[in-house]
């Protein structure tokens, strides 16, 4: 074929490959393999000719995007969990101290019931529950009910549960808030009343020592999925200057990187539950430090690194004063 219609028959489509990006990976990768065969046929046929080298130039450029992309999509988990998710919960704190006050101001509520109402603990955590619990402390191991079943399935059994109701936190403020707040409600009932029985029973900094182990990890992951919650509601009453449903589109986009967030959490005080939470004799040093070491993650990641991150951001964004 003579170079003239080589080029004829082709510089539409090589100009469209030129001016008209995509960043669909899929077609950049039909593109590139496309001129690929132009070039090694403009090599073997005009080795010298302006044509071999444009070919050449525009097959590097897309392969250049084509790796960019890759890079891009590799550091994108780092992204999220370094930038992007610090970020979303810095935008909405005021949320998550809602959800805070909620659920300990119902937990405290209810210690407050069981203290004066001697059926109030019975009525919460079911007659069964306290019977059982009543037989392991007469047995000299309080917290025998952690023992129970393989490690293994007990691992997989709870981080499953516990993701499952961190997404019904989420989803139930699609009833204006209203069902998130009841759901904080009924399980800040259930840790009142569950804590107040051990105090009742003498065993409340032991059971602070053994439950907590995990539970630091778990009640505050579930304070945060109420919080994604109480956002996706408020997206719907209070939409400010945006249409109601971009509204709630951000509020539900914002939520579900909160659950996504979540996760790995479930799945670490799961670990603790089902392997850790067992050896209710271990060293009081190691369970101070395991507790510590929770707490202090849940501080930093979700409270003070959210806010040095944001007004680091801020003042990089700050045009710099001339002095």
């Amino acid at each position: 074929m003579r170079e003239g219609l080589f080029i004829k028959k082709n510089i539409e489509k090589w100009k469209e490959y030129q001016y008209e990006r995509t960043k669909d990976p899929d077609e950049m990768a039909t593109r590139f393999t496309e001129l690929v065969n132009d070039l090694g046929y403009s090599r073997t046929f005009y080795p010298q000719s302006k044509v071999t080298q444009y070919l050449n130039a525009l097959a590097s450029k897309i392969y250049l995007g084509i790796y960019k992309n890759r890079k891009e999509e590799s550091s994108r988990i780092g992204r999220f969990w370094k930038t992007e998710l610090p970020l979303v919960i810095r935008k909405h704190h005021r949320e998550l101290l809602y959800s805070f006050i909620i659920f300990i101001s119902f937990a405290i509520l209810a210690a407050f019931s069981a203290a004066h109402d001697q059926t109030f603990v019975r009525g919460v955590l079911g007659n069964g529950y306290v019977e059982m619990t009543d037989e392991n402390i007469a047995k000299g191991d309080p917290f025998g009910v952690y023992k129970d079943g393989d490690k293994l399935s007990m691992f997989f059994k709870i981080a499953l549960n516990n993701i499952k109701v961190s997404f019904y936190f989420f989803v139930s403020g699609i009833i204006l808030s209203i069902g998130t707040v009841w759901l904080l409600f009924m399980n800040g009932i259930e840790i009142g009343a569950f804590q107040y029985y051990f105090f009742a029973k003498g065993l409340g900094w032991k059971s602070i020592l053994v439950i907590w182990i995990h539970g630091t990890l778990e009640i505050s992951s579930i304070i945060m999925a109420g919080a994604a919650g109480l956002i996706l509601g408020n997206s719907i009453l209070f939409p400010g200057t945006h249409r109601r449903i971009d509204s709630l589109k951000r509020g539900t986009r914002d939520g579900v990187k909160i659950l996504i967030g979540l996760v790995p959490i479930f799945i670490t005080a799961a670990f603790l539950e089902g392997f850790v939470t067992r050896y209710s004799t271990m060293p009081v040093w190691l369970s101070i430090l395991i507790l510590l070491s929770s707490f202090s993650f849940i501080i930093w990641y979700f409270v003070i690194y959210p806010i040095r991150l944001s007004n680091k951001m801020k003042n990089s964004a700050s045009p710099q004063k001339l002095s």
